[in-house]
């Protein structure tokens, strides 16, 4: 049996990990400065994250959520505490998809409406709403169009009106900071017209955490940058686990819970939960956050040093570069040459930077020389 080809590989066999570093099938070091989809937010195999979950594992693996798991309570405690959200409720899934599909389905039962909004450049995840929600009608089956779902232009606050109008609108949901649509940032009054329409209209605030959240852009949340924004549901995921699968969806407390409503079998699980808490008291020992922020404006500021550089936007660690040919070759060379691992995005030009927010600086500015180096020849 073979496995289903879905994406394009790199040919390097990743035997071990540690921190931003990774090593090969042959022994060669690689730097990571992609986290795999900005999952590894703590570093690889970080020592405090790999005893959690082993001592964990010591203990129960996984039970179902038909009784008490007290590191439940425990992760969403310090969830709220870092995030600063106290009285927001968590409701633990496995993916950023399962999250967003769930904060569809809550906004939906809570307003009796079926219409949602998003924007474009938008990625909210493959399952059958979020898909639906994304703006990429290649990955779109057939079964996942919707009339009543809409991909408005991005920053255009008459177009979101227009739509809201039809009443028919149960939520907007939009990225703390697009991620796959080439690190584009939401203008603060965007966001903040976004809010006061939903509030208008009586349709549910969506912020899509996914990619932005858990400390990367030096706010816990990428919309927290933004005063006075508060979202009715915010989901989360990736680098929620440093690699371990666990998502979630944040509820705001006006909406009331009833058996029967949301449920997951894997969600939450002990030692998902293990993972996820593991990530919190690093975040929160290391001050990961403040470094994320630091670090994230000096290699702004130095990139913006570099000839063939277009445009550089995004937060703390999590940023787009855009250049001034394909960007296909020149992560091709950073790979082969250099040794490093960046993402792509929807725009040919772009190179996406996630990396773990345990990185040194050290490590960023051979990344500045490995890219002025090729840029220039």
């Amino acid at each position: 049996m073979n496995l289903f080809d879905v994406y394009p590989l790199i040919p390097v066999t990743i035997d071990r990990a540690e921190g931003c570093r990774l090593w090969d099938d042959q022994g060669q070091e690689y730097l990571d400065l992609y986290g795999g989809h900005a999952v590894i937010s703590i570093g690889h195999t970080h020592p405090h994250y790999v005893k959690r979950i082993k001592d964990q594992l010591d203990k129960i693996a996984f039970y179902s959520n038909s009784v008490e798991i007290p590191i439940q309570q425990q992760l969403a405690e310090k969830l709220g505490h870092l995030s600063c959200l106290h009285d927001y409720q968590l409701f633990l899934v496995n993916s950023g998809a399962e999250a967003n599909e769930n904060a569809i389905k809550m906004a939906s039962f809570v307003t009796g409406k079926s219409g949602f909004i998003a924007f474009s450049g938008a990625f909210h995840g493959r399952t059958s709403g979020a898909v639906a929600l994304t703006d990429n009608p290649k990955i779109v089956a057939p079964c996942n169009a919707r009339d009543d779902f809409h991909i408005l232009p991005w920053g255009d606050l008459d177009a979101v009106e227009e739509a809201l109008k039809s009443n028919t609108i149960a939520g907007i949901i939009i990225e703390g900071i697009q991620g796959v649509g080439g690190i584009q940032v939401p203008e603060p009054d965007f966001l903040r017209g976004i809010s006061s329409l939903a509030k208008k209209y009586e349709a549910k605030l969506i912020l899509d955490e996914v990619q932005s959240g858990y400390g990367r852009t030096g706010r816990f949340f990428a919309h927290q940058w933004v005063d006075g924004i508060m979202p009715d549901l915010i989901t989360m995921a990736k680098g929620m686990g440093n690699g371990f699968p666990i998502g979630g969806l944040l509820i705001s407390p006006e909406f009331k819970a009833s058996y029967g409503l949301l449920g997951t079998t894997f969600g939450g699980n002990h030692l998902a939960c293990a993972a996820g808490l593991a990530v919190l008291e690093v975040l929160e020992q290391e001050k990961l956050q403040a470094k994320a922020l630091e670090l994230g404006d000096r290699l702004i500021e130095e990139l913006k040093n570099i000839p063939g550089i277009t445009d550089i936007r995004g937060k703390g660690l999590m940023i787009g570069i855009d250049l001034d040919r394909d960007a296909g070759p020149v992560r091709s060379e950073l790979v082969k040459k250099y040794h490093m691992f960046t993402g792509s995005a929807a725009g040919k030009q772009t190179i996406r930077l996630l990396p773990p927010l345990s990185v040194e600086w050290n490590q960023l500015n051979s990344f500045l020389v490995a890219l002025k180096e090729i840029l220039s020849n």
